[in-house]
């Protein structure tokens, strides 16, 4: 038997649950390293934002739409009234800023997606 320069892969040579088990470890540290760079992201965002009053309108509708879109994302917002509530807010701040208006599956994603925790 000789040595070969070509690396052994280790997944060969495990069985398929073993296999799995890794897949599993190394996709849920790459979520949480995710996450974690989410929330150090949100944190500079929230910093920024409280740092200095709004100077016009657009910068109140922005802070709102940010703060709205955490307030989606909580189970108080699973409601559909207040769905409804929220998605008919943030159309209100799009067509007031001469933004073309979303539409429903926009509006859905925007509302979770801009706050997800």
């Amino acid at each position: 038997m000789t040595m070969s320069d070509d690396p052994i892969v280790l997944d060969e040579h495990r069985g398929m649950a073993a296999q799995h088990a890794t897949e599993i470890r190394r996709r849920l540290a790459e979520v949480e390293a995710d996450q974690a760079a989410l929330r150090a992201r949100r944190t500079e965002l929230e910093k920024f934002l409280i740092a200095a009053p709004a100077s016009t309108w657009q910068e109140a509708a922005e802070k709102a739409q940010y703060l709205i879109g955490l307030l989606a994302a909580t189970s108080v917002a699973r409601d559909s009234r207040r769905q409804q509530l929220i998605a008919g807010v943030l159309d209100d701040f799009r067509r007031l800023s001469g933004q073309p208006a979303a539409t429903t599956a926009e509006n859905d994603s925007d509302a979770g997606a801009e706050a997800a925790p």
